[in-house]
C-alpha cells in the first residue's frame, strides 16, 4: 500500500507543476493583451499555450505528466486604428495580440481545479499516511 501512495503523490506532483506552469502562462498572456509592437509596423505579443506529454516514469512504475513545450499560439492579429502608437504602421493601424481574455481565464480556471484536484490528492495521501503512522503506534 505504502508504494502505491507514494506513487498517487509523484503523480500528483506531476501534475501540480504541470499546471503551475499552465498558471503562469496564462497569466503572462493576460499581462500582454494589450501590448503592441514597439516598433513600427513590428507584431504584437503573441498568444503563448502550454502543451503535455504523459511520461512513463519507469522508476516509480507509473505515468506521469510533464509540459511538453510552451509554443505560440495560433491565430491572427487585430488591427486596430491608432497612429499616435509607436508601433503604428504607415497607415496608422496596429497590430494588437491574439490574446482574448475570456479564454484565458476559462483556461486559469480549469487550470486552478487540475491544480487543486492534484493538492486534495496528495493530501489525502499524506492523512492515509498518518493514519497509518498513528495504527502502528497503537
Amino acid at each position: 500500500m505504502g508504494m502505491d501512495i507514494d506513487k498517487s503523490m509523484q503523480v500528483a506532483f506531476s501534475a501540480l507543476n504541470a499546471q503551475g506552469t499552465r498558471l503562469r502562462v496564462v497569466a503572462e498572456n493576460l499581462a500582454n493583451a494589450d501590448s503592441t509592437a514597439q516598433t513600427p509596423g513590428g507584431e504584437p505579443y503573441r498568444r503563448k499555450i502550454v502543451t503535455f506529454q504523459s511520461v512513463l516514469d519507469k522508476q516509480l512504475g507509473a505515468t506521469t505528466v510533464k509540459v511538453a513545450k510552451v509554443m505560440p499560439g495560433v491565430g491572427e492579429f487585430e488591427r486596430h486604428f491608432d497612429p499616435a502608437n509607436p508601433g503604428a504602421d504607415a497607415d496608422g493601424y496596429v497590430l494588437m495580440p491574439n490574446v482574448n481574455p475570456l479564454m484565458e481565464l476559462m483556461d486559469m480556471h480549469e487550470a486552478q481545479r487540475s491544480y487543486q484536484a492534484n493538492l486534495n490528492t496528495i493530501d489525502a495521501a499524506k492523512s492515509m499516511i498518518s493514519r497509518t503512522i498513528d495504527l502502528l503506534r497503537g
